[in-house]
């Protein structure tokens, strides 16, 4: 009798005990964490580490982290200086996403230097999930958001040389060659915004995961340049761009992002994760769905994905060498190169 009532209670304890023990109860062994795509997501990281250090939440955090690239007008690929459509108008894609599945999501939206915000404020505001083109520019007035010119000289100057032979010829990984142009390499780079040459094709993709154990993420961009006006990708849709599950993981993607579309990449990454896979390995299938579909186009692009489970590990995987992110933790900040099918 006594042995049974020992294990009957044992019974009844080992689901709390397994409650105790899940990263969705409890903070994460190693505190909040912050990743990001590229090497710019560095800076990114350290704004939203303010707070996240602070006990605040993830979705706060991944918004004020990606306004840093947002506002950054020699960031060509991200907000205010972002490389025009064909029209020669910088059009803007964002989405956010919190732990209690909320979410909302801007597209082809002009003259806001903050898309992120606009689409917070969709998700928290209207009972919708996308506003865009000028339905999305009407709320963002209506918020208080003031109209401005987000295109640059430089970045006007750019697409008055692209329109000389208006040729589409993206450069894989764009992003790192300008970072690394503009460090003093200008040489290794030459084919980087050449006279009807290079478009980039790029964004920031952000996760969190806070001292709650709540994760949030945030996806921004102003597209594939020079793309035919409307012209929408991967990053400001829920589900190809950017993923959050708060039982699972987050993910996000880069590149180009017609072919994230195709496979509804960043949730595929969460549910792979929630069949057991290591967020490397998630991402990694992910990769390889894109490849099964045209191996030889695959060969000639980048899309890269960046995972993040509630155990606070964190993977990333992409098609070409050369995709990298960022990782800010309580121990640590630093970039780090992606392993890669090529």
């Amino acid at each position: 009798m006594q042995r049974r009532k020992f294990l009957g209670l044992s019974a009844l304890a080992a689901p709390l005990l397994a409650l105790k023990k899940d990263p969705g109860f409890t903070t994460s062994a190693n505190g909040p964490i912050v990743i990001s795509t590229w090497d710019f997501g560095k800076a990114a990281n350290a704004e939203a580490w303010k707070t996240l250090s602070a006990g605040g939440r993830a979705v706060d955090a991944v918004e004020s982290g990606v306004k840093i690239p947002e506002a950054d007008p020699t960031n060509q690929s991200v907000g205010y200086g972002g490389l025009p459509d064909r029209d020669g108008r910088v059009t803007l894609d964002a989405c956010i996403m919190d732990e209690k599945g909320g979410c909302g999501s801007v597209m082809c939206l002009e003259h806001i230097m903050h898309p992120i915000s606009v689409a917070r404020l969709v998700m928290e505001k209207t009972p919708h999930v996308v506003l865009v083109g000028d339905g999305a520019l009407q709320f963002a007035l209506a918020q208080g958001f003031k109209k401005e010119n987000l295109l640059t000289p430089e970045s006007e100057k750019a697409w008055k040389e692209w329109l000389k032979q208006a040729k589409y010829e993206p450069v894989i990984n764009i992003e790192n060659k300008l970072q690394q142009k503009k460090q003093g390499h200008p040489s290794a780079f030459a084919d980087v915004h050449m006279p009807g040459g290079a478009f980039n094709h790029d964004t920031i993709g952000m996760v969190a995961l806070d001292n709650s154990g709540n994760l949030g993420g945030a996806c921004t961009t102003s597209g594939m340049a020079y793309k035919m006006h409307g012209r929408v990708g991967d990053s400001p849709i829920i589900g190809a761009g950017l993923y959050v599950d708060n039982e699972v993981g987050a993910a996000t993607s880069t590149g180009v992002g017609e072919e994230v579309i195709r496979i509804v990449g960043s949730h595929l990454v969460v549910e792979l994760m929630r069949q057991g896979l290591s967020p490397e390995d998630a991402c990694r299938q992910a990769v390889e769905r894109i490849i099964k579909r045209d191996e030889q186009r695959a060969r000639g692009l980048q899309v890269g994905f960046l995972a993040l489970n509630k155990k606070g590990e964190y993977g990333a995987y992409a098609i070409q060498k050369g995709f990298t992110y960022a990782v800010k933790t309580n121990n640590e900040e630093k970039i780090y190169p992606s392993k890669s099918w090529l």
